[in-house]
């Protein structure tokens, strides 16, 4: 009896291998690096790596941008978006850019909803039952079974003119849609404007000068795929406020759900990038930081306002009555009399200084990295050269605070508050304010600061 072999041929396996691509991705002060990434890799992992190349402190903010300069156009690529889509739709003429910075607004709505939505806009297509709170209004943006509408006027560009008009729009969850009689929300006299699923939504960076726009609060919806200016849907509204609301209403009812998970889960990538061992390090918060009373045996975090509040005043004088001893340059302490030169530039090196910046340069630079409370920069005066200006947000507005030096017994220190509390330099000005709210609306929390890649 024989035996004979049969050998059997199996189908070839063939590994699926994703295709790599090189992005270029710039930093605001226009430096870029390279990076070669697989087809699949989103916006989130973009920034991870640029994180961990870079050695930054992730605190949830880092963001990647989509910037067109030929029609001045920008929007914040969502963290869950594929990088190689959006560039696919980029024309081959065209000089767009990838740019990696920080966006602190960019999930405030979900942590102070109350600055997104105000009253005067918002509106419920049913019947409600009592005073609705911004959270119960963010929730039913997150809900696919109800939705409030957003409403108010806005400035709209005339298709193939360069004339504006100024129009009743409404927002609902099928689209925007604006009124052909005043303010009249009847179905007979809303016409559809303008529908976000093969859309994306732009800031406009320089509406006046490059569209004639009447404000500088301009937005837009482009087509997802490439088009000329003519395919662009210009709007602009009144006031920074309603602005954001606009825009962030439009985004959560384009991605829903999906902005809450990315901002929840913000470790969750496609393609590995992420690293699940990083321990998230959020930045200093304002309920994080307690007043501290170390003066007995053993100390104790002070509970009555009050006394918290005389506590930070005494303190900032006591910074004030301390001997100004600083390391020299070769290490060894100078005495404050021949140190104060020294001191009052030692803030130069800091990345929340801005030195000879304009006020607009200022406002757009603080814009750009979110109309959050506390967030700031310190510059110098262009109206005083010997004073400097802290810049900051607070209550979605742009405030300017002069800081001016006073010489006491020939000593000079910089101040906020008209010489009652008096700093040696401006980083103990700056420290004290990141503790202490003072004078100021709220403590500074997040600085504006031009990275390098």
């Amino acid at each position: 009896m024989s035996l004979s072999a049969r050998r059997v041929t199996l189908p070839a396996i063939t590994p699926i291998v994703l295709q790599k691509r090189v992005i270029k991705v710039y930093s605001e002060d226009e430096t870029s690096r390279a990076l070669e990434v697989p087809s699949d890799i989103t916006a989130r992992d973009v920034c991870q790596l640029l994180i961990l190349k870079n050695h930054y402190i992730d605190d949830h903010s880092w963001t990647l941008f989509e910037h067109l300069p030929h029609i001045g156009l920008e929007r914040t690529i969502e963290d869950h978006e594929l990088v190689i889509e959006v560039l696919s739709n980029w024309g081959m003429e065209e000089e767009n850019k990838l740019y990696f910075r920080k966006n602190y607004a960019k999930y405030e709505f979900f942590k102070n909803p109350m600055y997104f939505f105000p009253e005067h806009m918002v509106s419920f297509a049913t019947e409600t039952n009592g005073e609705i709170s911004p959270t119960q209004i963010l929730q039913m943006f997150l809900s696919s079974s109800t939705y409030p509408e957003i409403h108010g006027f806005l400035h709209a560009k005339e298709q193939g003119k360069k004339s504006w008009k100024k129009i009743y729009f409404l927002l609902r969850r099928s689209g925007l849609y604006f009124s052909t009689k005043g303010t009249s929300k009847e179905p007979r006299h809303l016409q559809f404007f303008s529908e976000f699923g093969n859309s994306d939504i732009y800031m406009s960076l320089a509406g006046k000068k490059k569209h004639g726009a009447p404000t500088n609060y301009g937005f837009c919806f482009k087509p997802n795929k490439a088009g000329g200016p003519r395919d662009l849907k210009m709007l602009c509204a009144e006031e920074e406020q309603s602005r954001t609301c606009w825009v962030t209403a439009i985004r959560l009812l384009k991605y829903g759900m999906q902005l809450y998970q990315n901002y929840m889960h913000p470790y969750q990538g496609r393609s590995g990038c992420s690293s699940q061992s990083i321990s998230p390090m959020r930045s200093i918060s304002e309920n994080s930081l307690v007043a501290m009373d170390f003066s007995g045996q053993k100390s104790r975090v002070i509970e009555n306002p009050t006394e918290a509040l005389s506590v930070a005043v005494e303190e900032g004088l006591a910074w004030r009555k301390k001997g100004c001893l600083r390391l020299g340059t070769h290490g060894s302490p100078t005495a404050s009399s021949q140190s104060s030169t020294t001191n009052m530039a030692i803030h130069r090196s800091q990345p929340w200084f801005h030195h000879k910046i304009s006020r607009d340069e200022a406002q757009r630079l603080i814009i750009q990295q979110g109309l959050v409370d506390g967030v700031f920069l310190v510059r110098d005066s262009q109206s005083n050269p010997k004073t400097f200006v802290l810049s900051m947000s607070h209550g979605q507005k742009i405030k300017h605070f002069q800081i001016i030096p006073v010489e006491d017994e020939g000593e000079m220190f910089h101040t906020l508050d008209d010489g009652h509390t008096r700093f040696t330099d401006l980083i103990q000005l700056v420290e004290f304010y990141q503790l202490n709210k003072g004078v100021l609306p709220c403590k500074l929390k997040h600085y504006c600061a031009r990275i390098t890649l």
